[in-house]
């Protein structure tokens, strides 16, 4: 059984920081990219980033460049979100997503979804 458990998500004020972790299980960890989505109320879930099976090459989307970091540790099999400059338009849904194909950037690439952890970002 795969597991994607998110944690780390909550409430912040804006230009506050939080950090997300993924905590896969069920699967060889270092045969999977693995990535973050967000979705937003009415909105679809959009790629945030996405980091390679070794760790070595990562990908933002342009809203969180500069000030998001996507990073994994392969012998504690988690990835992390470090997110920094929080803006209330950051306000969504965040999920854990695994690409045994690749580093995921759409939805359509995603094997394996976390359940999604809420980050809300205060004014």
């Amino acid at each position: 059984q795969v597991q994607l458990v998110e944690s780390g998500g909550g409430l912040v004020q804006a230009g506050g920081s939080l950090r997300l972790s993924c905590a896969a299980s069920g699967l060889t960890f270092t045969w999977y990219g693995m990535g973050w989505f967000r979705r937003a109320p009415g909105q679809e879930r959009d790629f945030v980033a996405s980091v390679s099976q070794s760790g070595g090459s990562t990908n933002y989307a342009d809203s969180e460049k500069g000030r998001f970091t996507i990073s994994r540790d392969n012998a504690k099999n988690t990835v992390y979100l470090q997110m920094n400059s929080l803006k209330p338009e950051d306000t969504a849904v965040y999920y854990c997503a695994a690409d045994k194909h690749g580093t995921p950037t759409t939805s359509r690439n995603v094997d394996y979804w976390g359940q999604g952890t809420q980050v809300t970002v205060s004014s």
